[in-house]
């Protein structure tokens, strides 16, 4: 039988895949944010993930197209689909532990149309277990079908990048597992017909989700590292850039930059993997630190861009700034936890007004989630500091004359302008 697909989740994850099986496989994509689901058979992609012509390149009228995409949020119509993909978010509480709801959700609505014979795909960030141990009871209570025995299930990990345009989904090698070997083979045969940069297919779940979960974790300690030594270099009054340029001159230096590290996976992954390895009894200390230390770089900035005004006398109560950016990564409208929340935060505690610009960022949204005014375009008034805090193309065409004053500075977070600035991490 041939697989009918339904992609569960319609954001940056699984808009780029269902689009991607458009190409050869009759898809369903459903989410239950009917607008979005309006915007996307109009053609238009909020999280700027695909263009409007590639998406109308495969979007379909029928669900019961030999191929192509049919977006909906009528749960009745992926009941004729026999592989189900769960690409939801998989954020943590305000405590940091993980927060397994949307997996919990998406999987009861899995579990209201699943059949004898179907297969379902997490391809959520998780630590290692939940498909099996969380998910799939979920599965089996909702349908009433025996695991392994009714229904199968797979697990191959996003590694969406948001905003990048030349990794695309199907030019990031895919890995790949099922919770039989059968189903692990029939599940790296189905990514491995799309993704044009191969597959690798792991021997379990559980190695699966664990791989997953790592990656992310990897980077976090490394920029953790970084970050460390900036604050360190930044006390002996040493570039922090000049002498990760001079150390990367050798073959083997990681190539990692300070900054502030937000977003949905690198500042959130390894508290997943913390929280299952302290349910088995052990503390994760290399883990915990570089988040505490990635964590508290947000007020670390905004205490750099308050000394350096007040070495150039600037009145902090009262004075007028310029953040430059607010989404959690360049050129893309994605702001799921952003750390510049952070540094405007601990700006407003000093007393400082903060003005956001961000052509990114919509405004809406920050709004909703942060409670912030932003504006998309350039403000017309002069400041008395101005702080870049994400990448934007944008930033890099502007003439900064006109948004300083006379005694202002310039705090260069990114490390990327190259016109004179006051400081740098």
């Amino acid at each position: 039988m041939a697989s009918k697909i339904a992609i569960i989740g319609l954001g940056y994850v699984g808009l780029p895949l269902a689009r991607l099986f458009a190409t050869k496989y009759s898809v369903i994509g459903f989410d239950i944010n009917k607008k979005r689901i309006d915007d996307l058979n109009l053609g238009h992609d909020y999280t700027l993930e695909i263009d409007e012509n590639q998406l109308k390149s495969v979007l379909v009228s029928n669900s019961e197209s030999d191929k192509g995409l049919y977006c909906t949020n009528n749960i009745e119509t992926i009941a004729s689909c026999n592989v189900y993909i769960v690409t939801v978010p998989t954020p943590v509480d305000k405590n940091n532990k993980p927060d397994l709801t949307p997996l919990y959700k998406s999987s009861e609505t899995v579990g209201k149309v699943l059949k004898k014979g179907d297969v379902v795909i997490y391809e959520s960030t998780v630590y290692p277990g939940v498909t099996e141990e969380e998910c799939v009871p979920v599965l089996e209570k909702i349908s009433g079908l025996k695991f392994n025995i009714d229904f199968f299930a797979g697990y191959s990990p996003e590694r969406i990048n948001p905003g990048d345009k030349e990794h695309t989904v199907e030019k990031i090698l895919k890995v790949t597992s099922g919770s039989t070997p059968e189903i692990g083979i029939f599940v790296n045969e189905l990514y491995k017909s799309v993704i044009v940069a191969g597959t690798h297919l792991a021997p379990s779940i559980k190695v699966a989700e664990a791989a997953k979960v790592i990656e992310n974790s990897q980077r976090d300690i490394n920029i953790a590292f970084v970050n460390e030594l900036s604050k360190i270099f930044n006390l002996l009054e040493i570039d922090t850039h000049d002498v990760l340029k001079a150390a990367g001159t050798k073959w083997n230096f990681l190539p990692f930059k300070p900054g502030l590290v937000g977003g949905h996976c690198i500042g959130v992954d390894p508290y997943y993997l913390a929280q299952k390895a302290q349910e088995k009894g052990y503390h994760p200390e290399i883990i915990l630190a570089g988040r505490r230390l990635n964590d508290s770089m947000g007020e670390y900035v905004a205490s750099q861009v308050v000394k350096l005004m007040i070495k150039k006398g600037i009145a902090i109560h009262g004075a007028h700034l310029l953040m430059l950016g607010f989404t959690f990564k360049e050129n893309c409208p994605d702001v799921r936890n952003t750390k510049i929340v952070d540094v405007v935060s601990a700006l407003k505690d000093y007393g400082i007004q903060v003005s956001i610009y961000d052509p990114w960022a919509k405004t809406d949204e920050v709004w909703h989630e942060y409670q912030l005014k932003t504006v998309n375009k350039v403000p017309e008034n002069t400041f008395d500091a101005i702080v870049l805090g994400v990448a934007h193309q944008e930033f890099f065409d502007l003439d900064f004359s006109k948004l300083r004053n006379e005694n202002s500075i310039i705090f260069d977070v990114k490390g990327v302008l190259t016109i004179q600035v006051d400081g740098k991490l």
